[in-house]
């Protein structure tokens, strides 16, 4: 199970910061991932990190501006967002994929989804 939290209302050029807890296994050896849904608008890649935090993808759009991150011990997974825009209004998801060193883009590589969390900027 996954359980993202952190969203809320930010001025354009703040920051959040978002976290996804693991609980019920292990997702330590897998490839963790950020998607986000804008109203009217199809899942979007954001960030991916593979096992061990040695790998990271990122969407063009968030490039610079967001950080992904993983604790293992802690079964957590992060995203740090600054300079936040507008147009970075979403729901969140966090998820987990099928493999451990790839960082791919591509929501059907990730069976594993948590519930989102709403992240609003307003300008």
């Amino acid at each position: 199970q996954l359980q993202a939290s952190g969203g809320g209302v930010v001025q354009a050029g703040g920051s959040l910061s978002l976290s996804c807890a693991a609980s019920g296994r292990t997702f330590s050896t897998y490839t963790m991932g950020w998607f986000r849904r804008a109203s009217g608008n199809e899942r979007e890649f954001v960030a991916a990190i593979n096992w061990n935090g040695g790998s990271t993808n990122y969407a063009d759009s968030v490039k610079g501006r967001f950080t992904i991150s993983r604790d293992n011990a802690k079964n957590m997974l992060y995203l740090q967002m600054n300079s936040l825009k507008p147009e970075d209004t979403a729901v969140y998801y966090c998820a987990v994929s099928r493999s451990g060193g790839l960082v791919s883009s591509l929501p059907s590589l990730y069976p594993y989804w948590g519930q989102g969390t709403q992240v609003t900027v307003s300008s």
